[in-house]
């Protein structure tokens, strides 16, 4: 899989969620976020490993949502699931998100303090757009801003150490030796 299309479907299903939940079609966004994990999982070497890291993903952001929609700083009016629980589509975003980690942003692996800012920064801006469109609404912004910039601050390091650990596109799952240094070692 390339960076490009790595990044192209993640942008893609990025705008089919927000949008989708923006004008009362709250499936859009997981229906193009299952094609693109299908097709993510259908391009690595150990869909298994990736998986993990995938649902780990997950599990963060339906914490770290929820906890925000709990507080009542954050709205979703569309694609509640259970109350209380943030709601299916953005819970899939983290999927789809996760889905970058081992392929267009593995440059930030072994960086946690660049990953730190880029989730501090990058996180609450694109929960920014997310209400511009419509997707969400703020009802504390600030204490909302604040919160997503201390989360995603802690959870991109946490997110880019957990795909070092469940790499899909490492080849050797039990040594980390991927298959070059493998051939490599053997001739030498």
């Amino acid at each position: 899989m390339t960076v490009i299309l790595n990044f192209i479907a993640f942008q893609f299903g990025w705008f089919a969620s927000v949008l989708g939940a923006a004008n009362g079609m709250p499936l859009l966004g997981p229906a193009v976020v299952a094609a693109v994990v299908g097709l993510h999982l259908y391009l690595v070497r150990r869909p298994a490993a990736e998986l993990r890291l995938l649902a780990a993903a997950a599990l963060m952001g339906l914490f770290g949502d929820s906890l925000l929609l709990a507080s009542g700083w954050i709205a979703y009016p569309n694609g509640e699931w259970l109350s209380g629980l943030a709601p299916y589509w953005i819970i899939t975003m983290w999927l789809l998100f996760a889905t970058t980690l081992n392929v267009s942003m593995r440059w930030m692996r072994g960086r946690y303090v660049i990953a730190a800012v880029f989730g501090a920064v990058g996180g609450p801006l694109s929960y920014l757009a997310g209400a511009r469109l419509g997707a969400m609404n703020f009802v504390e912004t600030a204490p909302a801003l604040t919160a997503l910039a201390l989360g995603w601050g802690v959870a991109m390091p946490l997110l880019t150490w957990l795909a070092e650990r469940f790499d899909g596109l490492r080849e050797d799952d039990r040594s980390g030796i991927t298959g070059e240094a493998v051939r490599v070692k053997s001739n030498g």
